[in-house]
C-alpha cells in the first residue's frame, strides 16, 4: 500500500470520527474533521486543496466553538440557570456517555436540574432551567452539524473543482 493512501484512509477515519464526535461531546467533531481534511490536503501537496479552501474551513471550525458556547448559554440564560447548573451539565453530559444513547440525552437535563435543585431552587424552576439548558444544547449539536455539511461540501467541491 501506497503511504499518500494510507494518508488518506487516515484522514477518512479522522472525518468519520469528527462527524461522531458532533454529536458526542466527548469527542472535539469539528477540529476532528479538519484535521482529517487538512491531512487529506497535505497528502496530496495541496493540489487540490489550496490554501483558501484550508482557510475558510478553519474559520469554520473556529466559528463551530462560537455556535457551542453561544447555543448553551443562551439557552441556559433564557431560563436563568445558576453556575451549578451549568456545572451540573456539563457533569451530566459526560455521565450520560455511559449510559448511551440515553444518557447522551438525559445527561445533560438531569446534570442541569440537579443542579438547580442544588442551588436551593423548587423543582419547577429545576425542571425549567434543565429544559433550556438541553434545548441549548441540541441547538448547538444542530448547529455544528450545518457546519459539518458546509464543511465536508466545499473540501468535495474544492477537491473536484
Amino acid at each position: 500500500m501506497d503511504i499518500q493512501m494510507l494518508y488518506y484512509a487516515l484522514a477518512v477515519v479522522l472525518i468519520l470520527v469528527g462527524v461522531a464526535g458532533v454529536i458526542l461531546p466527548a469527542l472535539p467533531g469539528l477540529p476532528l474533521v479538519f484535521a482529517g481534511m487538512l491531512l487529506a490536503a497535505w497528502a496530496g501537496d495541496f493540489q487540490q486543496i489550496g490554501w483558501v479552501t484550508l482557510v475558510v474551513l478553519g474559520l469554520l471550525t473556529a466559528l463551530s466553538f462560537a455556535a457551542d458556547i453561544f447555543s448553551t448559554a443562551i439557552g441556559a440564560q433564557r431560563v436563568g440557570a445558576s453556575r451549578k447548573a451549568l456545572w451540573g451539565t456539563v457533569i451530566g453530559t459526560f455521565a450520560g456517555l455511559f449510559f448511551m444513547p440515553i444518557g447522551l440525552l438525559a445527561g445533560p437535563f438531569i446534570g442541569a436540574l440537579a443542579g438547580e435543585l442544588w442551588h436551593g431552587r423548587d423543582v419547577g424552576q429545576a425542571a425549567k432551567v434543565g429544559l433550556g439548558t438541553w434545548l441549548g444544547i441540541v441547538l448547538g449539536v444542530v448547529l455544528k452539524l450545518g457546519l459539518t455539511f458546509a464543511m465536508l461540501g466545499l473540501f468535495v467541491f474544492a477537491w473536484i473543482f
